[in-house]
């Protein structure tokens, strides 16, 4: 029978199945991780179907052929890298030996000695398939009692911008000690945040009172990123609640699906290090201040030091009280950003120009 006649039913020559099956075949990468060793070791693990190169950059930015290769044509899924004990991060490349094609990732929180929950929002799946870069956009708790190792790391950030999302009073009681990057706060009374009982009882009440009453805030930290104004860190005292619903709405606008965001809040109850959020505080100090003494009571209460998880009794998430009250009074995310943070499309249409890869 004729080669012709066998191409014509559908049928594919030996010759011709031999030569596909010789042809490399890309070696997707998938779960891509990196993990720190109680002495500072870091281990980039991940899947891949096949040879892949890991390289190395202090810089988020660097592109690949600014990269240090550390480990060529790997096939184990893992490399460990002992550099990870030096002040600036390490941002990681596996880059596929068949077709080039890359995959970045860098550790999820910054290693500080007396910090709480300093970490980056890069790498989650975003628009267009493609994910938020690592090292322009990091979110945090409050950094009253950061050690001089802790600035030089975070110094060694690049950040150029820090948008404080306390109230005048925590600010007064645990100053930020990250100097030399432009500071940006917006003024009010912890009383005003919290402007109903329900919402000093019930932790998702007090989200629905977030959309609006954190606009303000909003607007400054996307003004930042639309004039490229980063790397940025936006913070509260715990970075879990106001962090969270600013991080919640960063991460919507460059079309992070809603699970993943919620899965990022939830990792505050494993970040989070409460001890190191604020300075502790002397009662007798502060007899005329409501909400030092607030405070001073927490840092009493039994177990105050081991984060509680950010769920209401049936397991649903606090966030989920700022998205019910979004898609209530504006309709969508999308509406909210544009009505009331001033969003247009050709804004989101930038920003993820700038922050996805």
């Amino acid at each position: 029978m004729k080669t012709g006649a066998l191409l014509g039913h559908g049928m594919v020559p030996l010759a011709i199945m031999a030569l596909l099956s010789a042809q490399p075949v890309a070696a997707k990468v998938t779960g891509a991780e990196v993990i720190r060793a109680a002495d500072g070791t870091l281990t980039v693990r991940w899947q891949a179907t096949g040879p892949v190169d890991v390289l190395v950059a202090s810089d988020p930015q660097a592109s690949v052929k600014e990269a240090q290769v550390v480990s060529a044509a790997d096939l184990d899924g893992s490399f460990i890298d002992k550099e990870g004990s030096t002040e600036a991060r390490r941002f990681f490349t596996i880059r596929d030996r068949q077709d080039g094609s890359a995959v970045h990732v860098a550790e999820r929180v910054l290693p500080l000695e007396q910090g709480s929950n300093f970490r980056d929002i890069g790498g989650y799946p975003a628009a267009g398939g493609k994910t938020i870069r690592w090292g322009t956009i990091y979110r945090s708790g409050a950094t009253p009692l950061l050690t001089v190792q802790d600035q030089a790391r975070i110094r060694a950030l690049g950040l150029r911008n820090m948008i404080d999302l306390r109230s005048d009073e925590e600010r007064v009681l645990a100053p930020s000690r990250i100097d030399g990057v432009a500071y940006s706060a917006i003024g009010y009374q912890m009383g005003s945040m919290m402007n109903t009982g329900a919402a000093m009882r019930n932790g998702a009440a007090l989200y629905h009172n977030f959309p609006k009453f954190f606009a303000p805030q909003l607007k400054v930290i996307f003004d930042k990123l639309k004039r490229n104004e980063g790397p940025l860190a936006f913070n509260c005292s715990a970075g879990q609640d106001r962090t969270g619903f600013a991080s919640a709405m960063v991460m919507s606008a460059l079309g992070v699906p809603r699970d993943v965001i919620v899965r990022d809040y939830l990792l505050s109850t494993e970040y989070r290090r409460p001890q190191f959020e604020l300075p502790r505080i002397n009662p007798e100090l502060y007899k005329d201040n409501p909400v030092a003494l607030m405070f001073a009571r927490y840092q009493g209460a039994p177990g105050a030091d081991k984060p509680q998880p950010l769920l209401e009794a049936d397991g649903t998430p606090y966030l989920a009280g700022a998205f019910a009250e979004i898609e209530t009074k504006w309709g969508s995310v999308d509406n909210y950003l544009r009505d009331e943070i001033g969003l247009t499309a050709q804004d989101i249409a930038a920003l993820r120009r700038s922050y996805l890869e």
